[in-house]
């Protein structure tokens, strides 16, 4: 049976999330459909740009994403003290770049003077705003209800685009942050739509890679808008001498992605190559410093990564992570348990 949202997603258990959505019949309504000849590739980049206007808005980091031709991927972060930490006339404002605001709370834009049951109402719609600023079943909901509605007005019909709701999974720890953000970034190489990272349109990792390039902008790119993505932590100074497993202590400096991006790179480059069928085994890279510090098999990390849509479901993360996780769910048995034990050796 299908459980509300409100008891499978929860800041309770984790602030990160991953959320992926497929196309109605899961039909090609993002790339080329073979069965009819058309393309509609164009329509990824309706994603994209969705994506960077409700990053400006919401307070939720997009920390991976890719958009293939029937289904796109998220990895979702949100930032409870950073939604907390907004004025009231904040809230206001960025709400209503989406949706048509109240009376009182333009009353309170203008600095109107409200009596007291208007500004117990004007305060309650405001910390309901908030909540919703902060909630990735609204982030998704803007996403795909403003997609849905441009696809059926360019294919002039009406009903689903897509095929139910968005399926959830939640990032219990730092393992499996990673493991969803590799397997995320690399949808197109596994696909066979691309033969590298950079070469992969339309995902996150290609984006941050092209942005260390950062290429003079042409008339037509001024005006388009990245994604804004979540930053990974920086690495310390040369100059600063850090303590041992001073990274794994809380000393890494500010950043919402807990790893370093030198690091990730090479995680993905490396998976990337090890994983594509025609090179399997042929290119002998040394292993991620990453995975070694997360202590993470090679093989076992080969094995389960491009798995982890099937192998778990709510949830993913180590043992330890899971179990407390299906209490909070009130679950006797929850899947995955099998593949964090293969895939992060607990």
């Amino acid at each position: 049976m299908t459980k509300p949202r409100k008891l499978i997603m929860s800041l309770d258990q984790t602030s990160w999330y991953h959320c992926y959505c497929r196309a109605v019949r899961r039909g090609w309504l993002f790339g080329e459909d073979s069965l009819t000849g058309k393309d509609y590739s164009h329509r990824k980049v309706w994603v994209t740009d969705k994506l960077a206007e409700l990053g400006d808005i919401f307070a939720i980091d997009v920390a991976a994403y890719a958009v293939m031709s029937n289904h796109y991927h998220l990895v979702l972060h949100m930032d409870k003290p950073k939604v907390d930490g907004w004025s009231d006339k904040t809230v206001i404002r960025r709400w209503m770049k989406l949706f048509k605001g109240h009376d009182l709370t333009l009353k309170v834009l203008n600095n109107k003077v409200l009596s007291q049951a208007e500004q117990w109402k004007a305060d309650e719609l405001i910390a309901e705003w908030r909540s919703r600023l902060c909630d990735i079943s609204w982030f998704m909901r803007c996403l795909n209800e403003h997609i849905a509605r441009l696809a059926n007005a360019e294919d002039k019909c009406t009903g689903r685009f897509w095929e139910g709701r968005f399926k959830s999974q939640a990032l219990l720890d730092e393992q499996a942050i990673i493991t969803c953000m590799a397997y995320v970034d690399l949808n197109p190489v596994r696909a066979g739509m691309a033969e590298l990272p950079e070469t992969s349109d339309f995902t996150a990792i290609q984006q941050r890679i092209q942005s260390l390039n950062k290429p003079a902008k042409t008339a037509k790119d001024k005006d388009k808008k990245p994604v804004r993505l979540a930053n990974f932590c920086k690495p310390p100074k040369k100059n600063h001498l850090p303590t041992a497993d001073s990274a794994d202590q809380g000393q890494r400096s500010t950043g919402v992605i807990p790893f370093y991006w030198r690091d990730y790179l090479e995680l993905i480059d490396w998976t990337g190559r090890a994983i594509l069928p025609n090179k399997s085994g042929a290119i002998a890279l040394a292993s991620p410093k990453i995975l070694q510090r997360l202590e993470i098999g090679v093989d076992d990390w080969l094995e389960n990564m491009p798995r982890i849509e099937k192998d778990f479901h709510h949830c993913i993360g180590r043992c330890d992570s899971i179990k407390p996780c299906a209490e909070k769910l009130d679950q006797c048995w929850v899947k995955g348990l099998g593949a964090a034990r293969r895939l992060f050796g607990c």
